[in-house]
């Protein structure tokens, strides 16, 4: 017999949804979310990403529309850019504003786990 509890998974999702209403000028595409997860992945890793890396990208779309979403991540304050050792090429980094959205995510996790 089905139980009208939601699923942990469909809780994290209602977790989620209220983190884009509270910051609605913040809420990411999925072309930018895919490109924040690849930088902030890289980031712990500890490895260098360069907007040439992150515009290269083709499964994700056009360079134009990769270079558009990087600018919009920058102007949203989830990424900044840095001059690397070249000096011609910058390098992506993540600001505290975006590691402290994938803290929120990992809480609404656990929280939706806890409640299973």
């Amino acid at each position: 017999m089905p139980t009208n509890k939601p699923s942990p998974y469909l809780r994290f999702l209602n977790l989620l949804d209220a983190i884009d209403r509270i910051n609605p000028g913040k809420k990411l595409d999925f072309i930018e979310e895919s490109l924040l997860n690849k930088i902030v992945l890289a980031s712990v890793a500890k490895q260098s990403v360069l907007v040439g890396d992150l515009i290269s990208l083709s499964d994700l779309g056009s360079q134009a529309t990769l270079h558009g979403r990087v600018k919009n991540l920058c102007a949203m304050g989830y990424i900044k850019m840095a001059a690397n050792e070249d000096g011609r090429k910058k390098q992506v980094l993540p600001t505290k504003m975006a590691l402290k959205r994938y803290e929120d995510i990992s809480k609404c996790l656990e929280k939706a786990a806890k409640a299973a």
